[in-house]
C-alpha cells in the first residue's frame, strides 16, 4: 500500500471518529415539500417520464403528507402517450459536507421501466459533482452507489467498505460514458423489491473533506443514535461503500454546494438502454423500455417513495484529520447490519426475501465483523497512529 493511500485511509477513520455533529436540518419540523423546489421542465436524462410543479402533482394525486410519513408517486392510472407522470424535487437548501440520515420503508425500484433515485447534485454537472446514495433501473437486486465529477476527480483509486467496486472512472460530462465511479451491493435487502419487502431501513451519508461513506441499516438494525440528537458515525462499524481520496480524486476539491433530490423517472439514458433493458428480465414483457411504461399503468402502482425522516447534520469546526492525541476508542453498543458485498454470480430477483446468506438473517454473524472492525480502529487510537 502506498503510503499517501494509507495516510488517506487513516485519516478517513479519525474524521469520522471524532465529528461532532448538530442536526442542521430536520425536514420533518414543518411542511416537507415547502423545503423543496419541484421540477417541471423535460428530464434531463431523456426519460419516458412528465413531470409536474407542486400544484399539478398534488392535483394528480402524487404527493401525500401525514403527521411523521410523506409518500410521492407516479401516475398508475393512465395510459400516457408523452410520458408517465411523476415527481422530481430538489432541496432549497445548499450543503457543503454533512451527514445526510435518512428512513424509507418503501422506494420505487423493483419494477419494470423505472429509474429512482435519492441522491445529491451540485450547481453545475459535473464540476461540482453528484452523489448516488440509492440508484437502480429495472428489477435490479441490490443497490448502485456512485459518484459523478469533473476533472477534480477522475479516477477512484481508494476505497472502502464492504460493498464492491464495479466501476472506476468518476470523470463524468463530454468524451466519457457518463458512468461515474461505483460501488455496488447484490443483497437484495439494500434496494427494490426486497428493501421493500423488509419494510426498508436508514441510509446514512457521510460527506467529509477527503472522503464520502455510505451505510445502509435495514428495518430493526438502526444504531440507536442515526436519527439522534448528536450521531457518532465511528461507532457503526464499516459502510457499505467509501470513497476516499486518493491520487486522482480530491473529494474536498470536486463536490461542492450539493442539493438533495428525490426523482422517479423512466426508461432514458441508463433503464431505456437497448442492451440495458434487453438483458434485464423485463424485456420479455416488451420489446422496448417505453412501450412497457406507457401501456400497463397498474404496473408502477408501488412505485412510490414513503420517507419517515430525513435529517442533515453538520458540524462548521469538523475536519477530517485526527487531533495529535486521540484517546481510547469509544465503546458502543449500538446494533449495526452490515450487507454482504456481491458475489460473482448475482441473486435472483424475486419477491424481496430477507433472508440467506446476504438478508438481515445473516446479522448475528456480521457482529463479529462489527466487534473486529472496533478493535481495529481502537489499536490504531491506542497506538497514536492516527497523526498525520
Amino acid at each position: 500500500m502506498h503510503v499517501t493511500t494509507l495516510l488517506h485511509s487513516l485519516s478517513v477513520l479519525a474524521g469520522s471518529a471524532f465529528a461532532a455533529y448538530k442536526l442542521e436540518d430536520d425536514y420533518f419540523d414543518g411542511s416537507f415539500f415547502d423545503k423543496f423546489e419541484f421540477w417541471d421542465l423535460d428530464d434531463p436524462t431523456h426519460g419516458f417520464v412528465k413531470y409536474g410543479n407542486r400544484t399539478t402533482s398534488e392535483e394528480l394525486g402524487l404527493l401525500n403528507s401525514t403527521d411523521g410519513n410523506i409518500k410521492m408517486f407516479v401516475d398508475s392510472n393512465n395510459v400516457t402517450p408523452k410520458g408517465r407522470p411523476s415527481v422530481r424535487i430538489k432541496t432549497s437548501k445548499v450543503y457543503n459536507q454533512a451527514l445526510i440520515v435518512i428512513d424509507m420503508d418503501h422506494m420505487p425500484g423493483g419494477i419494470c421501466g423505472t429509474w429512482p433515485a435519492f441522491w445529491t447534485l451540485g450547481p453545475a454537472w459535473p464540476t461540482h459533482g453528484e452523489i448516488d446514495i440509492m440508484e437502480g433501473v429495472h428489477d435490479q437486486p441490490g443497490n448502485k452507489m456512485t459518484l459523478h465529477s469533473g476533472p477534480l476527480c477522475t479516477n477512484l483509486t481508494n476505497t472502502g467498505g464492504t460493498g464492491k467496486v464495479t466501476l472506476t472512472e468518476c470523470l463524468s460530462g463530454d468524451g466519457t460514458q457518463n458512468s461515474g465511479c461505483q460501488i455496488a451491493t447484490n443483497d437484495s435487502i439494500t434496494y427494490g423489491a426486497g428493501f421493500n419487502a423488509n419494510k426498508g431501513g436508514v441510509y446514512a451519508t457521510e460527506w467529509l473533506a477527503d472522503s464520502i461513506s455510505m451505510w445502509f441499516f435495514p428495518r430493526g438494525h438502526c444504531p440507536t443514535d442515526a436519527l439522534g440528537v448528536c450521531p457518532d458515525p465511528s461507532s457503526w462499524g464499516p459502510p457499505l461503500a467509501r470513497f476516499i481520496t486518493g491520487d486522482e480524486c480530491d473529494i474536498s476539491a470536486a463536490f461542492k454546494d450539493q442539493q438533495l433530490l428525490f426523482d422517479t423517472t423512466f426508461c432514458g439514458d441508463w433503464a431505456g438502454q437497448p442492451t440495458v433493458w434487453g438483458n434485464s428480465t423485463c424485456a420479455k414483457k416488451t420489446d422496448t423500455c417505453e412501450e412497457y411504461v406507457r401501456e400497463n399503468p397498474k404496473d408502477f402502482a408501488d412505485a412510490y417513495w414513503s420517507v419517515n425522516a430525513l435529517k442533515v447534520y453538520t458540524d462548521g469546526d469538523k475536519k477530517s484529520d485526527a487531533p495529535a492525541n486521540p484517546g481510547p476508542a469509544a465503546q458502543s453498543t449500538n446494533t449495526v447490519y452490515q450487507p454482504a458485498p456481491p458475489t460473482s454470480a448475482p441473486k435472483a430477483q424475486g419477491g424481496g426475501s430477507s433472508t440467506g446468506t446476504n438478508g438481515a438473517a445473516s446479522f448475528a454473524k456480521r457482529e463479529d465483523e462489527q466487534r473486529e472492525y472496533a478493535r481495529h480502529l481502537g489499536a490504531h487510537k491506542r497506538r497514536g497512529g492516527l497523526r498525520l
